[in-house]
C-alpha cells in the first residue's frame, strides 16, 4: 500500500522532482499570450471571410472548442473525431484544426482531405512541421504555434472565430491573467494552508476520485482531471454527470471509525472522493444536481473537494478550474512518491 506523505509538499527536494511539470503549469499564462502575440496578424485575415455553410473542427481541444461554439454559432457546427472528414464538407465550409509538430496519421489526412476538397482551411501548428506541409493552399490560414499547448492554441482559434462572428468573444489577455493567478496561488513555494490546490491533493490522498462538472465547460475539465488523476495515483477515477455518481456515493456506507488504514487488503477497496468543479452556472438543473451530490456525500459520509470559480468570461473559468486541479494532480504525485514527468 502506498502511503500519501503529505509532508513532501513542502519538501523542496521532493517538489523538485515534479518541476518541470510544475514550471509548465506556471508557464500556462506565458504561452497563451506568446500565441496570440504570433498569431495576430492571421488572425485579423479571418474578419474578411465570408460566412460559412457549416463549420467542421479536428484535432487537440476540438471537443473544447465544440463546448464553446455550440450554444452560440450561427451556422451548423461538428467537432470531428475521425480521420478524414464528411461527405458533404465542400469549399462552402470551413475546417478548423489544431495540431501539434507531431500530429497522428489521421489528422493528416484531415487536412489533406480540407485542402483537396476546397474547403477553407483554418490550421494552429507550427510553421515547420509535417501537417503544416500537407495544408499549404490558398484556401488556408495558418495560425503559427511554437510552445506546444494544444489549449493556448485553442484559445488563438477561438479568438480567430470570434474574428469571424461564429464564436463568443475571447480575451486571450485576462485568460492568461487568470492562467497567472492560479500558478501564484498553487505555487509549490505556498504552502498547505494557503495552497489550495495542495489542499485538495492530501483530500484525495487515500481516495477513489469522482469528478463532477455541472456545466458543459465543467464537464469538459472534469474528463481532463480524471485523466490526470488516474496519471497521477494509478487509480480508477471517474469523471461523470450526478447519476452516474450517486450510486457510487450512496453505496459507499458511512465510514467505519474502527477500520485501520494500514491494515492489509483496506486498500483494495478504496472510499470515493468527490472533486466539484463549481464554475457558477446557476442553472436549475446543475444547481439540483450539486445539491444532490452534496446531500448524499453527507448522509454516507464522503469527503467532498470544491474547486470554484465564478468570475470572468467562460473561457478565464474553464482555465482556472483545469489548470487548479492540474496542479492538485501533480501535487497528488509528490505525495505517493509518483512521477508525471513525460
Amino acid at each position: 500500500m502506498t502511503v500519501f506523505d503529505d509532508s513532501a509538499l513542502e519538501n523542496p527536494d521532493a517538489l523538485a522532482s515534479a518541476d518541470t511539470i510544475l514550471r509548465r503549469l506556471a508557464e500556462a499564462g506565458a504561452r497563451v499570450r506568446r500565441e496570440t502575440a504570433d498569431a495576430l496578424e492571421p488572425i485579423n485575415q479571418l474578419a474578411e471571410l465570408p460566412q460559412p455553410r457549416a463549420l467542421i473542427a479536428a484535432g487537440a481541444e476540438a471537443r473544447f472548442i465544440r463546448a464553446m461554439l455550440e450554444p452560440v454559432c450561427p451556422v451548423p457546427f461538428v467537432a470531428w473525431p475521425s480521420h478524414g472528414l464528411p461527405g458533404w464538407v465542400g469549399a462552402l465550409d470551413v475546417v478548423v484544426v489544431m495540431a501539434s509538430d507531431h500530429p497522428a496519421p489521421g489528422l493528416i489526412a484531415t487536412v489533406h482531405e480540407a485542402v483537396r476538397r476546397g474547403a477553407q482551411l483554418i490550421i494552429a501548428c507550427p510553421k515547420a512541421s509535417l501537417i503544416a506541409e500537407h495544408a499549404a493552399s490558398r484556401s488556408t490560414i495558418m495560425l503559427p504555434t511554437a510552445t506546444a499547448d494544444p489549449l493556448a492554441a485553442a484559445i488563438v482559434m477561438l479568438s480567430g472565430l470570434n474574428e469571424m462572428k461564429l464564436g463568443p468573444e475571447v480575451r486571450p489577455d485576462l485568460v492568461a491573467d487568470a492562467m497567472d493567478r492560479v500558478a501564484e496561488d498553487c505555487s509549490p513555494f505556498a504552502d498547505v494552508a494557503e495552497n489550495p490546490a495542495k489542499d485538495i491533493a492530501m483530500g484525495l490522498a487515500d481516495a477513489q476520485p469522482l469528478v463532477w462538472g455541472g456545466s458543459v465547460l465543467a464537464a469538459r475539465a472534469s474528463r481532463r482531471l480524471a485523466e490526470a488523476l488516474r496519471a497521477a495515483s494509478g487509480r480508477a477515477a471517474l469523471a461523470a454527470d450526478a447519476d452516474e455518481l450517486l450510486p457510487i456515493v450512496e453505496t459507499a456506507g458511512p465510514r467505519d471509525p474502527f477500520e485501520d488504514p494500514f491494515e492489509d487488503g483496506v486498500s483494495a477497496d478504496r472510499r470515493p472522493t468527490l472533486l466539484l468543479l463549481d464554475d457558477g452556472n446557476n442553472e436549475s438543473i446543475i444547481r439540483s444536481d450539486y445539491e444532490r451530490l452534496l446531500a448524499a456525500a453527507e448522509l454516507n459520509d464522503v469527503r467532498v473537494c470544491t474547486i470554484a470559480h465564478w468570475t470572468g468570461s467562460d473561457v478565464e473559468r474553464y482555465a482556472t478550474l483545469l489548470q487548479t486541479g492540474m496542479f492538485a494532480a501533480v501535487y497528488l504525485a509528490v505525495g505517493l512518491g509518483r512521477s508525471m514527468e513525460r
